[in-house]
């Protein structure tokens, strides 16, 4: 089912626009849109210069809010494609007063045209669609194809955090870490009965878990003196 578009959706993104950058590409091929390079001007965009941190598929922004708040010390660059979902994380975040968290409204496979290379020290990947029929599967976010493009932004040895509660799209993904040379650290299959400390829940993980289901959760990273 479509969502419905929320009422003055174009007035209220307009209102966030000092914390948020919304790709207008009219080059629907991402490989040549990409090649025209508009880095963003994140230092002048973020109040201080500190590490950054990138979440791709940021949904209605209750993890990148919550991380935010409890890292000042790190800037955080969230990424969501519907405007209507944005929007919200965007408000949040306004309520919240956070200055170290900024928003991209666009697909991820755009993010070279606007980051610098090796400029990123973590990407987070949470609940992404999984595509599950086999037709769709360059459409994962852990599909080569994107993690070719991880490879360009990540700085050496920085990390991928992914957590799902789908286990086929988790399979595929351990599978395409591996292939495509990250190595895989702090595997877990059940992630709330592991112990782990430090977790933030995202929307869908609050209504995965309390229904019983497993999260599945890895860290993926490059070594470094990978190339």
């Amino acid at each position: 089912m479509r969502m419905r578009k929320k009422k003055n959706l174009e007035e209220r993104l307009f209102a966030q626009s000092d914390i948020l950058f919304i790709c207008d590409i009219e080059d629907l091929n991402f490989e040549t849109a990409v090649s025209k390079k508009e880095y963003l001007e994140l230092d002048s965009w973020f109040e201080k210069e500190q590490p950054l941190y990138l979440e791709i598929g940021c949904g209605k922004g209750k993890f990148a809010c919550e991380f935010a708040a409890k890292n000042p010390d790190i800037n955080v660059l969230a990424v969501e494609k519907t405007a209507n979902v944005i929007v919200s994380a965007c408000e949040k975040a306004q309520e919240m007063g956070l200055k170290n968290l900024k928003f991209i409204k666009g697909g991820a496979e755009y993010l070279p045209k606007y980051l610098k290379e090796h400029s990123v020290d973590r990407i987070f990947l949470n609940f992404s669609c999984p595509f599950p029929k086999a037709a769709y599967a360059t459409h994962r976010l852990t599909h080569n194809r994107f993690l070719k493009i991880y490879k360009q932004l990540l700085k050496k040895g920085a990390e991928i955090h992914q957590k799902t509660d789908n286990m086929h799209f988790f399979e595929f993904s351990l599978e395409s870490f591996s292939g495509a040379g990250f190595s895989l650290k702090n595997v877990s299959l059940d992630l709330h009965n592991s112990g782990y400390e430090g977790n933030i829940e995202t929307e869908y993980e609050h209504r995965f878990a309390s229904m019983g289901m497993p999260i599945y959760r890895l860290e993926a990273f490059l070594e470094e003196n990978d190339d």
